[in-house]
């Protein structure tokens, strides 16, 4: 690429950014639900289909688990999460991710699959698994147009050993139900028992009024494009090849 069509690229991407800064503010001031930390459990009608069927969830779950220590690191998918941890105590396990389907990861959870059919605007979707003595530091979501969806799969003993604080606000998983809130508000999480803490964890399309939907849309499809969702994609397809030749491997092994 020649130095005047970088200069240009790197002048459009700015123009963009700025842009969707704009739509930002505008979201908070017209979004029909309004701008807070927490919204309520059943902000979005599909919710409780997930709670009605969240131990066949927790069940595929379980199956995952049993190769917990394989699973990817979230920092190994995503370079943008080093901020936040080093370790091996954050995993991760992707359905979904700004319009990429991971179809390996989809196979084995079936039931799973099947019920996020009725989730409306998922943008991501992954189980994930804070471990045994974790904490993310306070942090920020980088975009406004979706909200955070949690459902709670396993969380252990004491329930208020594990909590997530946004926006000044303290809340505590409780399993089978539904968490929603606004991560572009500060937040942290930690889990101060000796088991993994695991949520379905999504991001989901915030209700907004015409024009600033179309306008959300546009942000969205633009931020799947970007070379930070690219990168996380091409290292998960590199972790799911590695992982199923683990699997061959070891059913070969069980076989002899």
């Amino acid at each position: 690429m020649s130095s005047l069509s970088a200069r240009i690229e790197q002048f459009a991407t700015r123009r963009i950014w700025r842009s969707i800064a704009w739509l930002e503010r505008r979201m908070a001031a017209t979004s029909p639900i309004g701008d807070k930390p927490f919204f309520p459990d059943d902000t979005f009608a599909w919710a409780s289909v997930l709670e009605a069927n969240w131990r066949d969830i927790r069940q595929e779950l379980d199956q995952l688990l049993v190769h917990r220590d394989e699973l990817p690191n979230f920092q190994d998918i995503s370079l943008a999460q080093r901020s936040l941890t080093q370790d091996d105590q954050w995993k991760t396990y992707f359905f979904a991710g700004y319009g990429i389907d991971f179809e390996t990861n989809r196979e084995r959870c079936p039931r799973t699959i099947e019920l996020l059919k009725n989730v409306e605007g998922m943008s991501t979707a992954f189980f994930s698994i804070l471990g045994p003595g974790k904490r993310l530091p306070e942090h920020r979501g980088p975009y406004k147009g979706v909200l955070r969806y949690h459902l709670a799969l396993k969380i252990p003993e004491p329930a208020d050993a594990c909590g997530i604080k946004v926006g000044g606000e303290t809340a505590h998983w409780q399993e089978g139900r539904s968490m929603v809130f606004d991560d572009t508000y500060p937040h942290e999480a930690w889990n101060e028992t000796e088991e993994d803490r695991v949520v379905l964890f999504m991001d989901v399309v915030r209700p907004l009024k015409f024009p600033y939907s179309v306008l959300n849309d546009w942000a969205l499809k633009y931020i799947a494009s970007t070379p930070f969702i690219r990168d996380a994609k091409d290292k998960h397809a590199a972790w799911e090849k590695q992982f199923e030749a683990m699997r061959r491997d070891t059913d070969r092994a069980g076989t002899r």
